[in-house]
């Protein structure tokens, strides 16, 4: 097939997805404020599933967290997140009124309400914890570390953050469409955004791979319109992992058009920044938004540093990602949870073990 056909072929993004930041108030498009009844109803349900005994992350389900009314939004916000503009935050959880492993527990409750947990990495968590540690621990992936994050995806339908605790100053949440990025492309670069479509050698991750299905190099495209509509999925440190490796070679275009994806996405005319502060949980789709972080200041205590929470969730109800695109599936997914502990991800284990690596620094 000659360029000029393939150029043809690809049809601009459509729908409440495609929005450019500068133009677009989250407040009014995506924030949704918890009202005295739903928080109400968020303290019986901690209360009944407190009730049932001490039972660990997989058992806790929407109906061992019943939200009466608030639970109707919820298990609607899949679908919102799918037809909408791909963002939904809540806000005014009163962190205040609990500790770290019941905000754990209200957390899972209610992203068991909009879709199904899936764990995170060959680890296993169904809960992770969003903060630096890159002081105390060895090769942390990004989300263990400090600083600015570059704008991506993740293999999941729904990536969520909960804060818990804010940064000394700075570390604005950022999103873009991909769907405006994906326009832009195929206006001015259509070239490199046909190689967008053609895909990639993706390296995952060693142990991903090990304790999973066990492949190592798949191909995947960073844009598909295989489900009828857009969806991405992108990460500039695979394919360039593949390079390292000797798995691949990058051709210039290839080079060209990773760096421009992000360059647009991070570029004030394309990105949208959100404030999430303690008590504000985010829901994103991942599928047509490029997410990432801006640069903070922390503290040196590891107890007091900024924290958040986060769950990969599935939507049962959304067609299954394009078989060309994403880096984890099932078959992962079932052997990451083999190596999963019971309870490891409570809060209370995970800031104990933490407090006890920066001790014995100290010392």
């Amino acid at each position: 097939m000659d360029q000029a056909h393939t150029f043809a072929a690809i049809s601009p993004a459509t729908g409440a997805a495609v929005w450019r930041g500068p133009e677009i108030d989250y407040r009014r498009a995506g924030m949704h404020v918890l009202s005295a009844d739903e928080i109400a109803e968020i303290d019986g349900a901690l209360r009944h599933l407190r009730a049932l005994g001490r039972l660990d992350f997989p058992e806790i389900t929407a109906e061992k967290f019943p939200l009466p009314r608030f639970g109707r939004f919820l298990s609607g916000l899949s679908d919102q997140l799918r037809h909408g503009p791909g963002f939904m935050l809540l806000r005014g959880l009163p962190c205040e009124r609990y500790d770290l492993d019941d905000l754990a527990l209200i957390y899972f409750g209610i992203g068991a309400h909009v879709g199904r947990v899936v764990p995170q990495s060959y680890l296993g968590e169904l809960l992770g914890h969003v903060i630096d540690v890159s002081d105390l621990e060895p090769e942390v992936r990004g989300y263990r570390a400090g600083g600015a994050q570059n704008m991506h995806t993740d293999t999941c339908d729904i990536i969520t953050l909960f804060c818990t605790r804010e940064a000394k100053s700075g570390g604005l949440s950022r999103i873009t469409s991909a769907g405006d990025v994906h326009n832009r492309l195929l206006r001015d670069r259509p070239e490199l955004l046909a190689r967008l479509y053609d895909g990639y050698v993706f390296r995952r991750m060693e142990r991903d791979a090990q304790y999973g299905s066990g492949e190592l190099i798949k191909r995947r495209a960073i844009f598909s319109q295989a489900t009828g509509g857009l969806t991405c999925n992108i990460s500039g440190s695979y394919p360039r992992r593949a390079v390292e490796a000797g798995d691949a070679v990058l051709s210039s275009v290839e080079a060209a058009a990773l760096d421009e994806v992000q360059r647009l996405a991070s570029s004030p005319e394309f990105y949208l920044d959100m404030s999430i502060g303690a008590g504000d949980i985010q829901f994103l789709n991942n599928r047509v938004l490029l997410h990432g972080r801006t640069g903070y200041e922390d503290w040196p205590d590891v107890t007091r540093r900024r924290h958040m929470m986060r769950l990969w969730l599935e939507a049962p109800s959304w067609p299954d990602m394009p078989a060309n695109q994403g880096m984890h599936d099932r078959t992962d997914h079932r052997g990451w949870l083999r190596q999963r502990t019971p309870f490891m991800e409570l809060p209370s284990r995970f800031f104990a073990a933490l407090s006890h690596k920066q001790n014995e620094l100290v010392a």
